[in-house]
């Protein structure tokens, strides 16, 4: 009788945080804002969760990054998150990447670049901006391609939907 190794294909945390961001991104999906999701992780366990609610709230910082820092400031009872890394669904734009520096996040990981906003490798290097203090470690393009067709899914559904008339 052979023998076969067995093998267990297991996620790696930057995966599997990644999928709870993009559990967050569906969520923005389904309340009609752009898919985009964030879970800030310190000592292996989530602290803070967010999604995009900018139509919602009616404000512009209403980012999944932003949301997501506030809501671990207020569970760790201090706005520094040193330690901490945010895994978000797309590449931050320059606002959400300086929130993310400012607070101190130790490494930032996402999955789908940013080609418009894009502040940590695509367009900007914030990482590497000597007038930040943190210059946080970043990982790009883990499972870019699932958080690509969730990106491509919302946008082929905004576009087909039929414009509404101004009254």
């Amino acid at each position: 009788m052979k023998k076969f190794a067995m093998f267990l294909v297991m996620k790696s945390n930057d995966e599997k945080f990644l999928d709870a961001a993009i559990e967050e991104g569906r969520i923005a999906f389904s309340e009609g804002e752009i898919p985009i999701g964030c879970v800030i992780v310190l000592d292996g366990e989530i602290i803070g969760c967010g999604h995009n609610r900018v139509e919602q709230l009616c404000d512009v910082s209403a980012h999944a990054e932003i949301l997501a820092i506030r809501d671990a400031e207020r569970k760790v009872g201090n706005w520094r998150l040193s330690g901490a890394t945010a895994y978000i669904t797309v590449e931050p734009c320059p606002m959400c990447a300086a929130a993310l520096i400012f607070a101190g996040i130790e490494k930032i990981v996402f999955g789908a670049a940013n080609k418009q906003y894009g502040a940590l490798g695509t367009i900007w290097q914030f990482q590497n901006e000597t007038a930040f203090r943190q210059h946080p470690l970043v990982k790009g393009g883990v499972m870019a391609d699932k958080v690509e067709k969730i990106m491509k899914a919302f946008f082929d559904k905004i576009r087909s939907e039929p414009k509404s008339e101004p009254q």
